[in-house]
Order: structure tokens, then sequence, then C-alpha cells
């Protein structure tokens, strides 16, 4: 054996992992220039394996940002739901002998309010490299634009769908957020946009600031923080079909 390198004499030395890259995607129809660095491109550009949410969202996707490789040679796998540890690795093989891997959502960052955040973790555990990259992110982006407080705050995903559950969480967290003053941020689906705002503004006390952010990064861009008793008296966006973020902070 080596002393300094513990393996036997004129063996191979052991092949270096390779590293996964955490890809942004854009929120929107926005030219790439506009939402991601050009080093961020660069690098997916020279990736020939990618672990994604949808196949064809993540075609677009590579396309969009132009992608110099044929979309049909690239190895482009999806990550099934309640992915296993063994499914995990394979996702990770080409990783585990060398080569890098890019990790896409179909909007966003990975692995923020994303599954990926299950290849990650599996990437710590098998010793890969991990690299997030520069690019859009809804949460961080709604977050900056509120005016609301950045120093302490909760993304919640979605709420629940039935009324009674959703309006109890409403006030919960409207609570919570006069509590701890915790800015909270949660999501719809864009067809139920606008029953979550009817629900905010029947709920929410006159003081609690609300932002509504939407068509984040895209031409509709739209960013406005109102006291909910403004809210009231204000014409309301149009939020049907487009995707928005909710973010609170109570007084």
């Amino acid at each position: 054996m080596n002393p300094e390198h513990g393996q036997r004499a004129g063996s191979p030395a052991p092949r270096t992992c390779g590293t996964l890259y955490l890809i942004p995607v854009g929120l929107g129809g926005t030219d790439w220039p506009g939402f991601l660095p050009a080093q961020t491109q660069a690098i997916a550009a020279r990736l020939t394996h990618f672990i994604v949410e949808n196949a064809r969202a993540a075609r677009a996707h590579l396309k969009h940002i132009g992608y110099p490789q044929p979309l049909r040679d690239t190895d482009i796998q999806e990550l099934p739901e309640n992915a296993s540890a063994a499914a995990l690795d394979a996702l990770l093989a080409p990783a585990l002998q060398g080569d890098d891997i890019g990790l896409m959502s179909d909007a966003g960052c990975p692995a923020v309010a994303d599954p990926g955040s299950r290849v990650v973790a599996r990437a710590h555990e098998r010793g890969i490299a991990v690299a997030p990259l520069v690019g859009p992110s809804s949460i961080l982006l709604g977050l900056m634009g509120s005016g609301l407080n950045g120093q302490s705050f909760a993304f919640h995903g979605y709420l629940p769908v039935a009324e009674a559950e959703r309006d109890a969480r409403i006030r919960g967290l409207e609570e919570e957020s006069r509590r701890l003053d915790r800015t909270q941020i949660f999501i719809e689906t864009p067809y139920r946009n606008e029953r979550m705002l009817d629900a905010l503004l029947r709920l929410g006390h006159r003081e609690t600031r609300l932002c509504i952010a939407c068509d984040l990064t895209t031409p509709n861009e739209y960013i406005v923080t109102h006291p909910i008793d403004r809210w009231r008296r204000e014409t309301r966006p149009a939020l049907a079909k487009r995707p928005a973020l909710f973010l609170l902070l109570a007084r």
C-alpha cells in the first residue's frame, strides 16, 4: 500500500466525482440575458446530463437559453415522485463516474420549494459537490420587492384548498406574523388566486400589510404592497391565471 495515499502501488487513482449544478429556470418568456447571468448559461450549455422535474419543460428551457447541443443526444432524466435512494443514485450515476450534471425545476430555483432538494441531499450523502448557480427565485424576488421584513420570513407553499381550513391557516399565519414580526409568504394555484385574495381581504386585520407579486421578471411584472384596509378600497389587480406570490406582515 502507498503509505501516503492509502492505495496499492500501481493501481489506478480513484475517479473524482463530477459536480451537481443547480440551474435556475426562467419565470416567464423573457429572453435569457434578462434573467440569467452569462456564466450560468455557459455552464448549462456545456452539460450533457440533466435531472429535471419535467422533461418537456426542461427541453423547452434549454432551447430558450440557446443550448447548443442536439437535445435528442442529451441525457435528460425526470425525478420520480418518492424516489428511493437507489433511484436517486441511478440519476446521480454520471456524477459518480466523473461527469457534471445539471438539476432544473420547472421554474425558478431548483431545490427551493421543489422536490429537487432530495437530489441535492443525496448528492451530499454520496460526496458529490453541489454548486448553486445565480438565477431567478420568485420567493426572494417577491420578498425583495415587498418592503416587508427580510430579516425574518417563512415560505409556506400552498395553503389548504378547503375554505374552512384555508381561513384557519390564514388567521394562524397572521397571528404568528404579528407575534414574531415575520413575513409570511405563500402561493396559490393561478386559477384560485382571486379566491385567495378575497379571503385575505375578508380575514386580515386592517393594518396588516399585504404584498401581491405576480409575473415576476416578465414585462407584465406587478409588485404592490398596501395595508389590508387600503387594498379593500383600491382597484384590485387581475390575478386569474397569473403566477402570483402573496406576502403578509402583521402589526
